[in-house]
């Protein structure tokens, strides 16, 4: 298995863009990074280089594809491996109103011989892998057989890697937020599917928060894949290098990344990218420390002003700064 896949970043909505990437990749040197769900109908027919432009820095990146037409699919496939990506994952996952529209998402957990079918034409394409992110289940369809039966069948057409959200998702009635929450977590149904399936790669997802949940995980699963604390508590990933890939380098300090950070904020800003694009991502990077919420409010009160520029930033880091020096000062 490719070590990268041990720990990995997962594919969020608005979230995980390319500023976003770039800073989790300061973090972790050796994450699996995914980029935000893009449709194929986004990729053939809109702006191609501005969805799927990155950094290098970024590798070892995956690119999520939203889609239910085999052929699109292949193709969307196809220009990714010509961009350079490393993977290329299919969200079976994603249960908004939106996504069902199109037909895509979660609501092909219903379908396995499409999703079969999508995975088949996609792989015959690649030499990259082609990989399915999946709930354990939808609605009342949520039996143990029926997800045996999903795996099985996309394994069959070529699938090697499952990353699984180890939550069911209710397709009505419950808004995507709400199933991120409300359905309860069942690691114990992945459990059995790794038990099941054990030449398949499962990758668990749902949840996970500390290294102590990670390192117990990892007794099962060929992976953790981290979501929300990623991004709200981003600093969790300093400590994934030397925890989980025996990487011998110094932890990076919180504003030793901020340092790292700065020149590509810079470099960005020159091209005519918003500061408030960036310092959205890094709103977490002081959680749980004094001052924190200081350095949230200063940069989501300044960082939209027009002509706003990395002193923002800067500002907002001596102020905070400030407040645990006298924090120290205070528990003398």
């Amino acid at each position: 298995m490719n070590p990268s896949q041990l720990i990995s970043i997962a594919p969020m909505l608005d979230w995980t863009d390319r500023h976003c990437r770039f800073f989790h990749r300061l973090l972790t040197q050796y994450s699996l990074l995914y980029t935000e769900m893009v449709t194929t109908g986004a990729i053939l027919y809109g702006n191609r280089q501005q969805l799927l432009a990155y950094s290098p820095q970024e590798h070892p990146l995956a690119l999520q594809l939203g889609g239910s037409d085999p052929q699109a699919l292949a193709e969307c496939a196809q220009i990714a491996q010509d961009y350079g990506y490393d993977e290329v994952n299919l969200n079976v996952g994603c249960p908004s109103d939106r996504v069902q529209s199109g037909r895509f998402g979660a609501c092909l957990m219903a379908e396995p011989e499409l999703v079969a079918e999508c995975v088949s034409h996609m792989q015959n394409r690649l030499k990259i892998p082609v990989t399915v992110k999946t709930r354990i289940g939808i609605d009342d369809n949520d039996s143990y057989e029926a997800l045996q039966y999903f795996t099985s069948t996309v394994a069959a057409a070529g699938c090697k890697k499952f990353i699984i959200h180890a939550r069911k998702a209710w397709l009505k009635g419950l808004s995507p937020k709400e199933n991120r929450e409300i359905p309860p977590l069942r690691y114990d149904i992945a459990a059995k599917l790794k038990a099941d399936f054990p030449q398949l790669i499962f990758i668990l997802n749902g949840g996970i928060k500390t290294h102590a949940q990670i390192e117990e995980h990892l007794q099962v699963f060929d992976g953790v894949m981290l979501g929300r604390e990623a991004y709200q508590n981003p600093y969790i990933l300093a400590f994934i290098d030397q925890k989980y890939y025996d990487n011998a380098s110094l932890i990076k300090s919180r504003a030793q990344v901020l340092d790292l950070l700065l020149p590509y904020i810079e470099s960005e800003l020159r091209k005519g990218q918003s500061l408030t694009h960036m310092t959205r991502h890094i709103l977490g990077l002081f959680q749980g420390q004094p001052g924190a919420r200081l350095w949230r409010r200063y940069l989501s009160e300044n960082a939209h002003q027009i002509n706003a520029g990395v002193d923002v930033v800067r500002r907002a880091f001596e102020q905070m700064i400030s407040v645990q020096n006298d924090f120290k000062e205070s528990a003398l």
